[in-house]
């Protein structure tokens, strides 16, 4: 999941990785506690320098914290300063076994490289900012080898695409997005379908996706793909100080 979608700048002090990227989504700018413990086993201290980390970037310090026992102890020193808990989201995985012999899908374009019109039928649904961010969002997408998916209307107009990152022998769905106007059409299927069957050409062990524990209509979707609950996680974020007034 960390190599599927890099950050741009990223700082890995052996048990946690700092991540960065202009404020560009929660999960390219926020830790990652592969450890939860920290370094020496001294949370309090480790969460103080991620904090002056963050800092200097001028941005928010943002944890992704997994629900795991190993987790206990980071989650009690963010609940004591108070870390709010956002965007529950849950990990889902899914094998290749019964994708053997599934009938190509078409007609879904396949290309490594996002092309403008699938950056801004996805942008328009999920980004959040202008060029600035977009080129951000740009480079982060190409900081992995993928597939990109674009399938098109009658009319020929973009319609929905979808991402399959490509780490370590595995397959992450990412990016799936519809046009307002193409939505309950079978669309987003489409496009899933289309990323499922490449991936068992490519010969990957198996896929993950991460979706939110509030799309219920997306996770419908996927596990009628035949994917399974395997984790969770939520982001916690530090609060905002309020600068105190000129009066």
């Amino acid at each position: 999941m960390d190599r599927a979608w890099p950050a741009c700048d990223r700082e890995d002090t052996g048990t946690w990785v700092l991540r960065a990227s202009h404020g560009v989504t929660q999960r390219a700018n926020s830790v990652w506690p592969r450890d939860p413990s920290g370094a020496d086993g001294d949370v309090s201290a480790a969460v103080r320098a991620a904090s002056e980390w963050y800092r200097r970037r001028r941005l928010p310090l943002i944890f992704q914290v997994f629900d795991d026992a190993r987790s206990a102890d980071l989650n009690a020193v963010l609940d004591r300063a108070r870390f709010t808990r956002q965007s529950e989201t849950l990990i889902m995985v899914r094998g290749t076994r019964d994708l053997q012999g599934a009938p190509p899908v078409t007609p879904v374009e396949l290309a490594p490289e996002p092309s403008k019109e699938w950056l801004h039928l996805w942008w328009s649904i999920d980004g959040r900012g202008g060029d600035r961010e977009l080129e951000t969002a740009r480079a982060i997408l190409s900081g992995c080898p993928s597939v990109y998916a674009l399938v098109r209307d009658d009319d020929g107009q973009p319609a929905a695409v979808g991402r399959l990152a490509l780490a370590a022998g595995w397959g992450g769905i990412y990016s799936m997005a519809t046009s307002a106007a193409h939505r309950r059409q079978g669309y987003a299927s489409r496009v899933l379908a289309a990323l499922l069957t490449e991936g068992r050409r490519l010969d990957l062990q198996g896929f993950w996706l991460l979706v939110t524990a509030a799309n219920h209509g997306a996770q419908g979707l996927y596990r009628r793909a035949g994917f399974t609950d395997s984790g969770s996680y939520v982001y916690r974020q530090a609060p905002l100080q309020r600068a105190l007034s000129g009066c």
